[in-house]
Parts: C-alpha cells; sequence; structure tokens
C-alpha cells in the first residue's frame, strides 16, 4: 500500500489557485444568492479547502440593484448600525438602503456569513459588487457563473 497517497495536502497562500467569477444577481432571491456567494469566496467549494487560508475565488457581482426579496422583507427587514454616540441607534430598510446604494444590500448579507476575524475581513476584500450589468474587470477574464 502506497501511504504516500493518502498525504492530506493544505493549501497555503503559494499554492492557491484563485481564479475571478461573475455572478449575475438579476431576479435572484438575496440570501440564496448570497450564501452561494460567500461559499465561493470562502473556497468551499474546491477540493483543497483550508479553514485558515483565503482559498477562494474573487467574485464580481453585477445587476445588484435588480436583486429580489421574498414575502414583506423589502420593506419591513431593518439594518441597524450604531454611531457610538448615546441615542445614535439607526436603522434603515431594505428598500430604503436600495435606493441610496444598491450595492450595500448583497455586502451585508455576505459579510454576515464570512468569518468575523482578520481572514474574514481579507475576504470581503475578494467581493466586488456593481450595480448594472458593466464592470471594470474584463482584464480577469472572469468565468461567468
Amino acid at each position: 500500500m502506497n501511504t504516500l497517497s493518502y498525504k492530506t495536502v493544505s493549501a497555503n497562500k503559494k499554492t492557491v489557485n484563485k481564479q475571478w467569477v461573475v455572478v449575475d444577481a438579476e431576479g435572484e432571491i438575496l440570501g440564496r444568492l448570497s450564501t452561494k456567494i460567500a461559499m465561493i469566496i470562502r473556497g468551499k467549494n474546491k477540493p483543497e479547502f483550508t479553514p485558515n487560508v483565503d482559498c477562494g475565488d474573487n467574485v464580481i457581482v453585477i445587476n445588484a440593484d435588480k436583486v429580489k426579496l421574498t414575502g414583506n422583507k423589502f420593506s419591513d427587514k431593518q439594518y441597524v448600525s450604531y454611531t457610538g454616540y448615546p441615542g445614535g441607534q439607526r436603522f434603515i430598510s431594505p428598500k430604503e438602503l436600495m435606493a441610496k446604494h444598491p450595492t450595500r444590500v448583497i455586502e451585508k448579507a455576505v459579510r454576515g456569513m464570512l468569518p468575523k476575524n482578520r481572514l474574514g475581513k481579507a475576504l470581503f476584500g475578494n467581493l466586488h459588487v456593481y450595480a448594472g450589468a458593466e464592470h471594470p474587470h474584463a482584464a480577469q477574464n472572469p468565468k461567468a457563473i
């Protein structure tokens, strides 16, 4: 029996094969789309996944302004932020957030699904969200999903 064929391979920064992926968010449900994006960014769809290494792909999301929320979540859901001052708690609905910054709804959903540590912050840098159908990353030859 050849024991070398049973060695577990752990990925590191040098051995990771990172690619670019385009995801079209038009007509997609926010939560279901965000879980797929978070899984690709984290690298969990690859056989060489290592939990403590950034081994995921760079994801470009286009048509972020056309994402859907089911039920009454578009008007009833609340995003909470705190300014740091007394009485500084702020609430905003996805409807208001989409009107001001259409990309932030997807960014907030994906960020909440990533680890809450230094690795999570680095992984979030691999997400690029755009409201329209155009993106400036054509030189990377992204693969469409």
